[in-house]
């Protein structure tokens, strides 16, 4: 399937920031539902490897809000995941099936997930 103009300009734009490109990279590893949490420590591994002085309790706290209230918002809007605040369960959409070829070639130019993106 080919990806129209707006539909790339739309995956361009949701990952535009690192902690998407981490929770894109994850659904795409595991193919299922994820709660916040899993989420959450993952984005948190990836801070970790990028910044190695220690990390303070309130981080993860952070981590979690931004994802809760930015990140994983902005990603459903774009129609590439499935997010319910209540429950706190983001699994990938069909929208997101289609595009994974055009977003893992996006996902293989950021050199810092180099890493497998594993739980």
């Amino acid at each position: 399937m080919s990806v129209t103009r707006s539909t790339f300009d739309s995956l361009l734009g949701a990952c535009q920031h690192q902690h998407r490109r981490v929770v894109l990279a994850l659904l795409a590893a595991e193919q299922r539902s994820l709660t916040l949490n899993d989420l959450t420590q993952t984005v948190l591994e990836y801070d970790q490897q990028a910044s190695p002085t220690g990390i303070s309790e309130v981080v993860p706290t952070e981590i979690r809000l931004s994802l809760y209230h930015t990140h994983l918002p902005k990603l459903a809007s774009n129609g590439l995941v499935a997010y319910d605040p209540d429950s706190k369960l983001v699994e990938p959409t069909e929208q997101f099936e289609q595009v994974q070829p055009t977003l893992a070639t996006i996902l293989d130019a950021d050199p810092t997930l180099e890493t497998p993106i594993e739980l």
